[in-house]
């Protein structure tokens, strides 16, 4: 039997990179999916955000793996557009068992006198976290029959590396912190009730917030980033691949993690073990 069989998962930030990897992972494990994305852009990001198509190309994705997918489009920032999201799921799959807050930004590289990209940054990944935690843990709870919470947080919300200090990096590095927070805090008010909370913790990954035109040029155009070995990965790799995270999250997610929970798991080659 698949290790999700029959479990239906709410992924935020699900149009592509990491959320449709994890989607298409969980679909692969026997998991039911509930996708939410913005689709639209933020104006303080400075690379092309997932579209509607994007959208529809998770949902391909997968049915293709054998899973069955409800869509949204809506923006974590606004409370009402997750629970939105959220009771759709419930009117096609009747419950949640997995919860995956994985919407994110990077808006990291734009000029210092931009504070919106702080406030973009802190609502998206964190305030956008909790908006997560609050519309689902009621139904968890009520449901009686535990369930897995996994919170994309980042290397970053580990360690204190950072590019620059300008406000869009200041409010990745203070969100991705902060979700460890939130995680350590609903871990131990769950854990009564058999709901695991755990955050993971990725350096680079291959996806379009890291590998696009924008962010090359940036790098290239200052070398003290491009050759600052604080920036590089102990292992043997420049960037991990979202199915790497999508696997750690499908062992948090399953009964083989049973009793895992309050953990920062790294995925990380090595970066915050130096």
């Amino acid at each position: 039997m698949a290790r999700l069989e029959g479990k239906v998962a709410f992924v935020t930030g699900a149009a592509r990179g990491q959320g449709r990897s994890h989607a298409v992972r969980l679909a692969e494990e026997g998991a039911s999916v509930i996708a939410m994305d913005i689709c639209e852009q933020i104006d303080t990001v400075f690379y092309p955000m997932a579209t509607t198509d994007d959208l529809a190309e998770t949902e391909r994705l997968v049915k293709e793996a054998g899973g069955s997918i409800v869509t949204s489009v809506g923006d974590v920032r606004n409370r009402a557009d997750v629970q939105r999201a959220y009771d759709a799921g419930i009117e096609q799959f009747g419950h949640v068992d997995i919860v995956l807050p994985n919407a994110g930004i990077m808006p990291v590289i734009g000029p210092g006198d931009q504070p919106q990209a702080w406030h973009d940054a802190i609502d998206v990944m964190l305030t956008g976290v909790w908006h997560v935690l609050e519309v689902t843990v009621p139904g968890l709870i009520e449901r009686g029959e535990g369930g897995s919470i996994v919170i994309t947080s980042s290397a970053a919300g580990l360690t204190s590396i950072g590019l620059n200090t300008f406000p869009g990096q200041a409010g990745y590095s203070a969100a991705k912190h902060g979700v460890v927070g939130l995680m350590r805090l609903y871990s131990k008010q769950l854990a009564k009730h058999s709901i695991r909370v755990n955050t993971v913790h990725p350096t680079g990954v291959n996806t379009p917030m890291v590998a696009n035109a924008e962010y090359g040029e940036f790098v290239n155009s200052h070398p003290e980033v491009a050759n600052d070995e604080s920036y590089k990965n102990p292992m043997p790799v420049e960037l991990i691949e979202a199915v790497d995270i999508s696997n750690a999250i499908v062992f948090l997610a399953s009964d083989e993690a049973r009793y895992v929970t309050g953990v920062t798991l790294p995925v990380d080659a090595g970066y915050n073990n130096r």
